[in-house]
């Protein structure tokens, strides 16, 4: 199974769109939401075409293909409109041996883990930087962000295929590839 994870839409029509684009063309067959689906939160400028009206019509026309963990900026009030869950604190995904731990970032991380076993991966957005660390129990990997990076990356997803991890920038150009 080929899943696409994106994190940190911030309500952007622009890089939804984008993404959705690079979802068809990657012929994934689920997406995973790492949170930060409709609103930009106080900490970040409004990300380029802010439209959370139409984030909500785009991704609610594919609702049988996302599974979704909730961001620090999802709320209540964003899950009356969307079609899909996207309060799940957590997402558990089996890759090869290992267990790939996905959240959005702010409660868990790499400061503060949760149960996971030596050799499994920690996968969060949050922090809008794309990001591979091998530490000595486990694996930390983060997509960046669909609509506003940081640190000087890019606009972005990753894939996961049989074991391997790819990042990407919207257009689809490869920056990273990690095979656990």
């Amino acid at each position: 199974m080929k899943w696409m994870i994106a994190s940190d839409i911030h309500g952007s029509e622009y890089y939804c769109s984008k993404l959705l684009e690079a979802y068809k063309a990657e012929g994934a067959d689920r997406l995973l939401l790492l949170g930060d689906v409709l609103y930009h939160g106080p900490r970040n400028d409004l990300p380029k075409d802010y439209a959370p009206k139409s984030v909500i019509a785009m991704l609610n026309a594919m609702k049988d293909e996302i599974l979704c963990v909730r961001g620090n900026c999802d709320t209540e009030v964003d899950q009356m409109v969307l079609e899909f869950p996207i309060m799940a604190e957590y997402v558990l995904l089996p890759a090869d041996e290992k267990l790939v731990f996905a959240v959005h970032g702010h409660n868990f991380n790499e400061k503060n883990l949760p149960s996971i076993k030596k050799g499994d991966v920690l996968l969060h957005g949050h922090t809008h930087v794309p990001k591979c660390v091998e530490h000595e129990n486990y694996i930390y990997m983060n997509p960046g962000s669909v609509s506003i990076p940081k640190e000087d990356s890019w606009h972005g997803y990753m894939t996961m295929e049989n074991g391997v991890f790819t990042w990407k920038d919207l257009d689809g150009a490869v920056k990273k590839i990690y095979e656990i």
